[in-house]
């Protein structure tokens, strides 16, 4: 499979077909075999037999990888260890095969049978905290724990509730899904033609996810990727099928843009205003009538531009990379990139190979996460191995789940004691500083002053590390790239002005990120007593778990404020586990009889006290470095500060002394 080929969606919350697996698993000689336990992550493999032939002594203890052990992707199994745990694994493989060993027919009727496999893989330490929600991740036997319990016939069938759900994204599908599946009338509207959200709009060359892609999918929608970090193309029709398999697209109104909603006090209903998308001032009105809306636009869906005198002066094209303009070509042209950020980092590569001069105008540098297979195809050992023992790949995303699911965020806390003048916060966050230079130092030999042009002098783990395997530096040191590192002056007519030096060109892209801070830009909410949202936020925007707001009846959030993660899992973990909430305050209203629900101020105001005390602990608060986690004032308005696990137990079952019940 090529990575045009697009992922292979596993059938949704059933187990994966036998049949096709026993298939997969006779066409495979001992060399295959043994090829694929070679690639494989065997502190997953061998659970993943366990559980296929519910034989525990496949998981002996001698052979548990470190579960603190994140770098090695072996776990720290290393030399005999290693050796004797492959041999275990492509024996149990071969032995299957052969007919020696049988698959346990029935699923296990409880949880029992699956510890001492979970506990394999993260240690007995954490097992007895960490089940459930490992469980939960893992989805063994194709089963959809975090699916609903309950259901609105059982609980209100006589009282009307429609819910409308402003974005049809990663989080916006899975909140239709989900309310779908309780049977809660859903609307989903969105200003584009097609589902995917940000997937459908960043377009740019080189867009790809920089989560490793067998964790980037839904806990019960896994899939087989055909790379290791998939690009744009092929996690849009993930997104595509999704909605397609489960029915969601029936509920979307694609085209339509939400202009904003207000609540009705005497009606305990919200109003949203809505019209057709790109049509002028002036144009008729929708006005859809819901019980309560869902914000699931995101974060990173708005464009920033720089605030550069003479922008618009400029007279070739110009434009922002989220919005990247594919009848413009840039074969053999002079062009000016302002910005080294995630986005940049993946499309000035690109943009490299077809311009003839390219100047890249860099603010801030970005430390570089080494990732050698950012750009490669699963291997065809992998592969094989994927479609033979499906179980294996529910177990490698609970591997990589584990051993990203808090990741570096340890060398993100201040050490009070450490001395800030070294340029870090925590000897840790030394140790990680010096493995990244000595990186830089490597990819940027024999190019001295690229190198300490490149070298970020603020501490790692501050702003979004990129991952990069090695094409940033062969990019930087063409002869035909310059990195200008000078303050950007102004922007004239026929190019750049930095450091009193113009530089001519031809066409401008900014890679200069969203307007992140600014959440539910541009709609305008208004919620009791005339309140208007951003205004009441003021710039600052704060949530409830980053969901509910008082004064806002029935208004949920998705991925907002403080609800990104930096280094540790997915995103889509969080947009779960913000969607189990939400269907459980639905079931909290209609199993109480209540019209509305928003967290008293109380309650919000510890909450978010608590969340700027502990960002303020941790590198991207206590560093002053430029970065889309904070707001204009300063505040990080994005991050979650602690650990995952803390998220998913406050976000199981809403408790009614957090709201005001109306």
């Amino acid at each position: 499979m090529t990575a045009d080929a697009g992922p292979v969606l596993h059938p949704l919350c059933r187990p994966a077909d036998r049949r096709a697996a026993a298939e997969a698993l006779a066409a495979g000689d001992d060399d295959r075999i043994a090829a694929a336990v070679e690639q494989a992550a065997v502190g997953a493999l061998l659970p993943a037999l366990a559980q296929v032939t519910g034989d525990v002594g496949l998981v002996p203890e001698h052979l548990r990888p470190d579960p603190d052990d994140f770098m090695d992707p072996q776990g720290g199994l290393t030399g005999e260890r290693l050796a004797e745990a492959r041999a275990l694994a492509a024996s149990a493989l071969r032995e299957l095969r052969d007919g020696r060993r049988r698959r346990v027919e029935a699923p296990p009727v409880d949880d029992a049978p699956l510890r001492p496999l979970a506990a394999h893989v993260v240690g007995d330490a954490h097992v007895d905290d960490y089940l459930p929600l490992l469980l939960e991740e893992l989805a063994p036997e194709g089963v959809d724990r975090r699916a609903p319990t309950w259901h609105k016939d059982d609980l209100a069938p006589d009282t009307p509730f429609h819910v409308v759900v402003v974005g049809a994204g990663m989080s916006g599908l899975l909140a239709a899904h989900r309310l779908r599946q309780v049977g809660v009338d859903v609307t989903v509207l969105d200003k584009n033609d097609d589902v995917g959200g940000t997937w459908l709009e960043n377009t740019y060359p080189g867009c790809r996810v920089d989560v490793p892609n067998a964790l980037y999918s839904y806990s019960f929608a896994h899939a087989t990727w055909p790379q290791h970090f998939s690009d744009q193309a092929t996690l849009l029709a993930y997104f595509r099928r999704f909605a397609d398999e489960t029915g969601v697209r029936s509920c979307v109104r694609f085209g339509t843009e939400v202009l904003g909603a207000t609540w009705s006090d005497a009606d305990r209903t919200w109003t949203v205003r809505a019209r057709r998308a790109g049509a002028p001032d002036g144009t008729p009105i929708e006005e859809l009538t819901a019980h309560a809306v869902v914000s699931a636009v995101g974060q990173l869906n708005r464009p920033r531009l720089p605030d550069l005198p003479g922008i618009e002066e400029f007279a070739g094209p110009w434009f922002h990379s989220a919005r990247w303009r594919h009848d413009v070509d840039l074969t053999g042209k002079r062009v000016a990139v302002v910005g080294t950020g995630a986005s940049a980092a993946q499309f000035i590569p690109v943009v490299a190979d077809q311009a003839a001069e390219l100047s890249v105008f860099q603010r801030t540098p970005n430390w570089l996460a080494p990732t050698p297979d950012y750009h490669d195809d699963v291997e065809p050992e992998t592969r094989w191995l994927l479609a033979a023992l499906p179980e294996y790949g529910d177990w490698y995303r609970l591997w990589l789940f584990w051993r990203m699911h808090e990741g570096l965020t340890a060398a993100a806390e201040v050490d009070p004691a450490w001395d800030p003048s070294t340029g870090t916060v925590s000897l840790l966050n030394e140790m990680v500083r010096l493995g990244l230079v000595a990186y830089l130092d490597e990819q940027f030999a024999g190019h001295p002053e690229l190198r300490d042009a490149v070298v970020p002098t603020y501490p790692p783990i501050a702003k979004r590390i990129v991952r990069d395997n090695g094409v940033w530096a062969a990019t930087l040191t063409r002869p035909h790239v310059h990195l200008v590192t000078d303050p950007i002056e102004r922007i004239t007519a026929d190019g750049v002005r930095a450091g009193g030096v113009d530089h001519p060109v031809d066409v401008i892209v900014y890679g200069t990120g969203f307007a992140a801070s600014q959440f539910l830009t541009p709609m305008q909410v208004t919620g009791r007593d005339g309140l208007d949202l951003h205004r009441h936020w003021d710039g600052d925007a704060r949530a409830y778990l980053g969901i509910t707001v008082p004064h806002f009846p029935n208004l949920f959030c998705l991925y907002g404020p403080n609800t990104n993660i930096v280094i540790n899992g997915s995103i889509i973990f969080f947009s779960e586990c913000e969607v189990h909430y939400l269907t459980e305050c639905v079931r909290l209203l209609l199993a109480g009889g209540h019209h509305a629900l928003e967290p008293t101020e109380a309650v919000h105001d510890a909450y978010n006290a608590e969340v700027d005390a502990a960002n303020a602990r941790m590198a991207w608060g206590a560093s002053s470095v430029n970065s889309w986690y904070k707001n204009a004032s300063g505040r990080v308005s994005q991050n979650w500060p602690f650990p995952l696990l803390e998220y998913w137990r406050r976000t199981r079952v809403p408790d009614p002394d957090d709201f005001e019940l109306r």
